[in-house]
């Protein structure tokens, strides 16, 4: 391999043999996305879970980007793991590959999670070491990695991604449908064709489990998120808005959630109060937070915890999507009462009226936060008890743990 490919791929030269500088084993893995900043669910998974791999291994990261990655953000990758390796994803290469897969019959966004260059630079890290495992995060990655078959190989679902995109159908445009409903029904049958090539698969809940057309998939192992630890600390901000609302604002879930905050929650209560928080707001959002002046719009905030700690209420309305909210486990250790749907918290199973309050649809959300409202001790006893709950269950260290147990199991 040339050194300009070399250089093209982020590796600093034609050597790619990792010199261990320990006793312990040597383990890949591969993401989908530069896992930092943690500004998107799976990044934050990738970067926790690769820390905590990296105290029971050495850990070699093939990271996936489209997007320009700073000094300052490959620092924070390269301080928890041995190696890093950062290939780049063309305009070219997604739309051919897209192409490609269209043709194929299979999810374009495994098409556009592939590059031919990374490959070849991670069948040359295979070559020249002796890897004990590969840990491929979504099922994007799965290509890399699926033809090796003497070395072990667990696959992250991370969540049930073809129900996301089905469930993301009907906020489309109309012409849009027909390429969201293609793509969930091939990522349903590719969800199950690559089982059978991990000797171990995980996902974030048993809820997601269930979602994943296989007759096996009670051997997918759940792993859940985790919190950091700095979301238990005590922050005092003053708690200037009615609700607040945390995440990465072009999700369309997120975006949908927004919307039935200010549409259907709002107006039931005079002059409330909403903070939106969360990276790449989309042009919906934007105008929303525009056309209402008791919503206040930030954007991307580098301590997240003051957004949590500057709201009465964290109110999550979730009416689509999949996995794992780690928005209310962050906002529940705060100690922030916390509004959601069942189906954001069927995956945390926190205890309605006990931890968190749950309503599914407009009228039981208002009806949970009067109760919130009306009776101070009562919300103050529910964010103590939510934190409590959370610091129980919900630990990186506890859930990698689980990760670490099938990596090791050989």
């Amino acid at each position: 391999m040339s050194d300009e490919k070399l250089r093209i791929l982020g590796v600093k030269n034609e050597n790619l043999t990792i010199k261990k500088k320990q006793s312990k084993e040597s383990i890949l893995v591969i993401v989908s996305r530069f896992p930092y900043p943690l500004d998107k669910g799976d990044k934050l998974r990738a970067y926790h879970q690769i820390r905590e791999l990296s105290q029971h291994f050495d850990v070699t990261i093939v990271a996936l980007t489209d997007k320009r990655i700073s000094p300052n953000q490959k620092k924070a990758v390269e301080g928890i793991c041995e190696k890093l390796i950062v290939c780049h994803l063309t305009l070219f290469s997604k739309a051919w590959n897209m192409f490609l897969r269209f043709l194929k019959k299979e999810p374009l966004q495994v098409g556009y999670f592939y590059s031919s260059r990374a490959k070849r630079t991670i069948n040359q890290l295979i070559k020249h070491n002796e890897f004990a495992h590969i840990y491929c995060q979504l099922i994007r990655t799965a290509e890399y990695a699926k033809d090796v078959h003497h070395i072990p190989k667990t696959i992250d679902y991370m969540d049930a991604l073809s129900t996301g995109i089905q469930r993301q159908i009907k906020l489309q445009a109309f012409y849009k449908r027909w390429i969201y409903k293609l793509e969930s029904e091939r990522l349903v049958k590719y969800e199950q064709s690559i089982f059978d090539y991990f000797e171990n698969k995980t996902i974030i809940s048993e809820q997601d489990k269930q979602l994943i057309h296989h007759p096996e998939k009670e051997k997918i192992i759940c792993v859940p998120n985790g919190i950091d630890g700095s979301f238990f600390e005590q922050i005092t901000f003053h708690k200037e808005f009615d609700f607040v609302f945390v995440g990465n604002m072009s999700y369309p879930p997120n975006v949908e959630a927004v919307h039935f905050i200010a549409e259907e929650i709002m107006p039931a209560y005079t002059n409330s109060t909403l903070l939106i928080s969360g990276a790449s707001p989309s042009s919906s959002v934007r105008s929303l937070a525009e056309s209402n002046p008791n919503i206040t719009l930030t954007g991307w905030v580098d301590d997240i915890r003051t957004s949590y700690a500057k709201g009465k209420i964290f109110l999550a309305p979730m009416m689509i999507g999949t996995g794992m909210q780690n928005k209310l486990l962050e906002a529940m250790a705060l100690e922030v009462s916390c509004v959601t749907t069942s189906l954001a918290n069927n995956a945390i199973k926190a205890t309605h009226k006990k931890e968190i309050m749950v309503g599914e649809n407009a009228k039981e959300l208002i009806a949970c936060i009067r109760t919130l409202q009306e009776d101070a001790d009562f919300s103050k006893k529910l964010g103590a008890e939510g934190s409590a709950f959370v610091k129980q269950h919900y630990s990186w260290k506890k859930s990698t743990g689980k990760l670490i147990e099938l990596i090791d199991r050989r």
